[in-house]
């Protein structure tokens, strides 16, 4: 049995019909979105503080300000991003109609993770409303009180004809990948994203790849310890480090490993106080599999800051590594967990040298007093997304397009660059079915002087006379 079949039948037919295509529609479908967050916050509240532990004032900055924030924009500006664009024409074409046309797609699957369980599901989905396509969305099965709320009460403000809560772990997300659709969106690991790239290949399907990785960040010498110490720390234990595009190692020479230690210590005093595990701002590891395999890491290196767990209570301290070695686990897979490893290094160009020999990551990040050390390393290095002195605040800027480059994804998403993701962008030319003699010269026989005239009209430029 196929549970999905009958849904994904059901959106086809309704998206055929033309349903999602009038931004009347689409503008009343945000609209549901909006009262969605306004009217179920406390909800939404409470199911991130028992998946998550997540404080209220993290859950509403990281998910739901950012969320409602994107249905605004998009609501402000969903004319004009539905508009056809105008393009420049050549000499040839100075009578004809040129533009580009924003069109759906069609039938859409968004997978979301669990560690952003609201932001990273609702997001997405605004552009792919916004774009006016019909959408399958799979929200993840371990945020389980996320993934109630988004089953039975999203719903209710969306047209269930076009849209589809599709609940299950990963074998119903295998049975979902059977399907053809016109676009996928995930949302996740790195070797999931390579199972969700093989299932779209089977039937052509475009695809968005939003991945993790290994996210540097670089510590000049020329800097204020403290100040980079309590960035570093509000970033890397944000949401108890479980943030994709939190940064996972530290390169700085030793001096500076030598001054930072100590401010990064102050710093989580300062933040979660004597201790973090009585903390009402620090969350808990989202499940025991994910616990476990963090406090394997904890025998990496040797820890300055933290270390303790507690398995009972998922609870893992804000924890910072030294003395670390590249070969260790810790620096081969993404940490996902609050634990900060240090690793030194001579110089900034051994410092571009180590992050340019690994895959290119989601995020990096630069601190230094020095505008021209920043320079430097965003001029030579590669990534998804850049900050020069702070992190991920990039993020909240939906004028910036947000994704990976390379292992760490395919694509990108926020504000407009969400309703782009989700349009097919038609090229359209409408010429006039008259005026033939001005086609001769592209007709045989051909000649050399009609090849040079149409070689001439055939250049893009801006120009007001017609060839004639």
């Amino acid at each position: 049995m196929d549970p999905f079949q009958d849904a994904v039948r059901r959106l086809r037919e309704a998206f055929s019909s033309g349903r999602t295509r009038p931004a009347a529609f689409r503008a009343a479908q945000l609209e549901g979105l909006s009262r969605f967050l306004r009217e179920n916050k406390q909800q939404l509240l409470d199911a991130l503080a028992q998946d998550l532990r997540k404080s209220a004032f993290e859950s509403e900055i990281s998910e739901i300000a950012i969320s409602q924030s994107e249905v605004d924009l998009a609501l402000r500006n969903l004319k004009a991003w539905m508009k056809d664009q105008k393009v420049p024409k050549n000499l040839a074409t100075q009578l004809d109609s040129a533009f580009i046309r924003k069109e759906p797609f069609g039938l859409v699957l968004i997978v979301t993770p669990w560690n952003y369980p609201l932001n990273l599901t609702l997001v997405p989905l605004v552009g792919a409303i916004a774009a006016g396509n019909c959408v399958v969305l799979k929200p993840s099965e371990i945020s389980k009180s996320v993934e109630k709320i988004l089953a039975e009460v999203l719903p209710r403000y969306l047209d269930q004809s076009c849209f589809v809560v599709a609940l299950g772990g990963p074998e119903e997300t295998k049975k979902l990948l059977e399907h053809r659709f016109d676009y996928i969106f995930f949302t996740g690991s790195p070797h999931v994203g390579k199972i969700v790239m093989t299932a779209a290949a089977k039937h052509l399907t475009p695809v968005t790849l939003e991945l993790g990785g290994k996210n540097p960040c670089y510590v000049d010498d020329n800097c204020d310890p403290q100040t980079v110490a309590n960035r570093l720390a509000w970033l890397r234990y944000f949401n108890t480090g479980q943030t994709c595009v939190a940064p996972d190692y530290v390169l700085c020479s030793p001096e500076t490993r030598e001054r930072l230690v100590p401010a990064l210590q102050n710093a989580i005093t300062r933040f979660y106080g004597d201790d973090p595990q009585n903390s009402p701002n620090l969350g808990r590891i989202i499940s025991e599999k994910h616990f476990k395999r963090l406090k394997g890491l904890l025998s990496c290196g040797r820890v300055a800051i933290g270390g303790q767990s507690d398995e009972n209570n998922l609870y893992i301290a804000p924890t910072v590594l030294v003395d670390v070695q590249e070969t260790e686990p810790v620096m081969q897979e993404e940490i996902f967990g609050p634990i900060l490893p240090l690793m030194t290094v001579r110089s900034l160009d051994e410092a571009i040298d180590f992050i340019n020999r690994r895959e290119k990551p989601l995020a990096l990040y630069a601190f230094s007093n020095n505008s021209q050390v920043v320079k430097q390393v965003l001029a030579r290095t590669s990534s998804g997304g850049f900050c020069g002195n702070d992190g991920f605040m990039h993020m909240t800027l939906p004028s910036l397009p947000f994704g990976g480059v390379g292992a760490s994804g395919m694509g990108s998403y926020h504000g407009k660059f969400s309703f782009d993701t989700f349009s097919h962008h038609r090229a359209c030319l409408l010429r006039s079915p008259g005026m033939e003699k001005i086609n001769d010269f592209r007709y045989p026989p051909y000649t050399p002087r009609n090849l040079r005239v149409l070689l001439m009209a055939m250049e893009e430029r801006s120009c007001s006379c017609t060839l004639l």
